[in-house]
């Protein structure tokens, strides 16, 4: 039996990858137990070793062997029971380590059923779980597909680790995109950011390390064989990769892609960036369900707000209208030029300016004090209703007379 036991745990080392050392100290833990209940009587201090080199179990009490009839036939059983035990717990162990360390990469598999709504993917050591929710909507696969996943999680349970994974990840497309081109890989090219509709569309940026070396060409490969593998492997996802740039002008006119950009106004205090396309690219830049400048923001991190040349023009005209229809800093009432030139030095130079002012603001101008600064405030605030509410007006009865 002791040859036996000891060919039983080279075995086991050898094709699960289980340290003999520990196997070795489970077996003489499960047979101490086992010792106690066999010899009975005070058993506290017992004793079981197992020779790692001859596979001879000695027992010990109180520093002396101790021979027994009943251990040697408990032995057998209770050592096939341990490593039994053992090489499960061992193996998701194993796993698990193996698996965890594989977080946050991809993984092939194949569909091995369908439970609850979720696909159960063969992994060849162990299951991993890929749910539904992380299924885009264009994919159904069939019993045995080989199918890439992204591990998204690895945790311990007491039935073994639970695997799950994701085909709707962002981080899917940029693994995907580490494996197809190399020059990613090899850190040449680098990817800045990701936006990911699974499914429908993405947007990749990318940046090159090195002069000689084109980010996008890279990604594209020759003849564009490598974003096509990568289509391919997402069912037809379409995919814009775009190059970075640390001028959020650049990069926003990039990122909206393919629509043509006439100008680009960048607001960083609000953090947002006001673009101006032709008319007939409006709605591309748009995108359908405004899926094109939706990727985009989320790519660059900014706010973009898009308009046609035409509404451009449109509102610049509006505005304009606005600011002659309403009254000049000549129309306040009790406002001499000594004070009139003081607000416009002060940097109030419309009326509207004025309305909105607060008399903390005002006073800081030399000549003003309180009570003047509230009278030209109201007066101010009165001259633009009456101006706008005459606006206003004269807009409707043009409309009713059309």
């Amino acid at each position: 039996m002791n040859g036996e036991l000891l060919s039983v745990l080279e075995h086991i080392e050898r094709e699960k990858g289980i340290d003999r050392n520990i196997l070795i100290a489970a077996v003489e833990s499960a047979l101490v137990s086992a010792a106690k209940k066999a010899v009975g009587g005070d058993t506290s201090d017992i004793e079981v070793k197992l020779d790692a080199e001859t596979g001879v179990i000695k027992m010990f009490s109180k520093g002396k062997e101790v021979k027994s009839a009943k251990l040697g036939r408990i032995a057998a059983q209770t050592a096939k029971q341990v490593i039994i035990q053992k090489i499960r717990e061992a193996e998701r162990d194993v796993i698990y380590t193996d698996y965890h360390s594989r977080e946050g990469s991809l993984i092939t598999g194949a569909v091995h059923r369908f439970e609850k709504g979720n696909i159960i993917v063969d992994l060849g050591k162990t299951e991993g779980t890929l749910p539904r929710a992380e299924v885009p909507l264009k994919e159904h696969y069939k019993h045995g597909e080989r199918i890439k996943a992204y591990i998204t999680e690895v945790v311990k349970t007491p039935r073994g680790p639970r695997i799950m994974l994701s085909r709707r990840h962002e981080n899917m497309l940029k693994k995907l995109f580490e494996t197809e081109v190399p020059e990613i890989a090899e850190g040449i090219v680098e990817i800045k950011s990701v936006a990911r509709e699974a499914g429908d569309r993405s947007k990749i940026a990318v940046v090159s390390k090195d002069e000689k070396v084109d980010s996008v060409g890279a990604c594209v490969g020759m003849r564009g064989q490598r974003v096509k593998n990568i289509v391919r492997e997402l069912y037809g996802e379409k995919i814009d990769i775009v190059r970075y740039s640390d001028d959020i002008a650049e990069y926003a006119k990039a990122a909206l892609s393919p629509a043509e950009v006439i100008s680009i106004d960048v607001d960083k205090e609000n953090n947002r960036v006001s673009v101006i396309v032709e008319d007939d690219q409006l709605s591309l830049a748009i995108g359908k369900r405004g899926q094109n400048v939706r990727l985009a923001a989320k790519l660059t991190g900014w706010m973009l707000d898009i308009s046609s040349k035409t509404e451009a023009a449109e509102a610049v005209e509006e505005e304009a209208g606005v600011e002659e229809e309403l009254p000049s800093l000549n129309n306040l009432p009790g406002v001499g030029k000594k004070i009139r030139d003081a607000l416009i030095n002060g940097g109030y130079n419309r009326l509207e300016d004025i309305a909105n002012a607060k008399k903390e603001d005002l006073i800081k101008i030399e000549g003003i004090g309180k009570a003047t600064a509230g009278k030209i405030i109201a007066a101010a605030k009165e001259l633009t209703a009456s101006a706008k509410e005459e606006s206003s007006g004269q807009t409707s009865a043009d409309k009713i007379k059309e």
